[in-house]
């Protein structure tokens, strides 16, 4: 099968395009036929070295999948081949059959491979991040940081679904556009961020922050908090981790909370489960819906990943095997 192989850490244009054996499945493994790999900003950290997970090399990035089922280990007994799936594989999902386990694995039925993608992700991430770690009620302040990414939307689409008045920052027009039309109640930039969020809630401050950007923009949101308010640490995008001076949490009485998707789905199943269920639910009532930016052929892994990590993106992308 063709792959996407990184041999060692390094440059995003040292990936290759080649040739792996077929994944074999055993016991409660499963084989898919790709239809679509999601693309995400860690897999561009992790061939680089740069995430906190380092598998041994070689390897296949790419945490997720969607398609047909072709084999399944004699002991697996909820889905067999022909079944279309979709799975959290951690590895692997840059190529045209990826080997997950049968837990791993979500029945999506006839929807559309890329939303698939997006919902496990970025949809799982801003699910858990709202419902589990900020506990988000309705009537609450929401703001969403990189908010015309594929996590920024979901994340405007669920707080919206919760009950939460949405206030979207992004980088331009366009952007603040698209996160207005995902549902976000005002969208505004960067460049004097505490003293709007103070501005739209009349002084209060946010009660919850969803941040994927760090930096500065971490560091304007730390002052920017309503008291009892929830900072959710996601991710950091703009490629500065920040340091919180604790004094403000002190004063102001809010949390900062971490949120590692990644861990919840080991260490809570049933309730990643759950969710899965609920934004499946969603989805085919129509409630949420992923922006698919674009389909790249799986070759152009290298050139797609440079684009996330230079936040050029917009939605969600995935790569088509050939």
């Amino acid at each position: 099968m063709k792959a996407i192989i990184c041999n060692e850490f390094a440059p995003l244009d040292q990936l290759v395009y080649g040739d792996m054996d077929d994944p074999a499945p055993s016991g409660r493994q499963v084989v898919i036929r790709v239809e679509a790999s999601g693309v995400n900003y860690p897999d561009g950290l992790l061939v680089q070295g740069l995430y906190q997970m380092r598998p041994e090399h070689p390897f296949v990035p790419g945490m997720e999948a969607a398609g047909v089922v072709e084999s399944v280990g004699p002991e697996v007994g909820t889905v067999r081949p022909g079944d279309r799936v979709a799975t959290i594989c951690s590895l692997g999902g840059y190529a045209e059959k990826v080997l997950s386990e049968e837990g791993r694995v979500f029945p999506i039925g006839d929807m559309d491979a890329a939303d698939a993608c997006a919902l496990l992700v970025a949809f799982g991430t801003s699910h858990h991040a709202l419902k589990q770690r900020a506990q988000l009620a309705p009537g609450e302040t929401l703001v969403v940081l990189g908010a015309a990414g594929a996590t920024g939307i979901a994340a405007i689409q669920i707080g919206k679904l919760m009950g939460a008045r949405v206030i979207a920052v992004a980088s331009s027009d366009e952007k603040r556009q698209l996160a207005r039309d995902s549902g976000a109640d005002e969208a505004i930039g960067y460049d004097d961020l505490k003293t709007e969020i103070k501005g739209l809630t009349d002084g209060r401050g946010a009660d919850v922050v969803f941040d994927t950007v760090g930096g500065a923009a971490f560091d304007a949101c730390a002052r920017a908090m309503a008291r009892g308010g929830r900072l959710l640490v996601v991710g950091f995008a703009s490629g500065d981790i920040p340091r919180f001076p604790v004094n403000l949490a002190l004063v102001k009485e809010y949390a900062v909370i971490g949120v590692f998707w990644g861990n919840f789905t080991r260490f809570e199943p049933q309730a990643y489960a759950d969710n899965m269920a609920e934004l499946l639910q969603w989805y085919q009532t129509g409630k949420v819906r992923p922006l698919i930016e674009g389909r790249y052929p799986l070759a152009e892994a290298a050139q797609v990943l440079e684009r996330i990590l230079n936040r050029g993106a917009v939605g969600k992308i995935v790569l088509i095997p050939d």
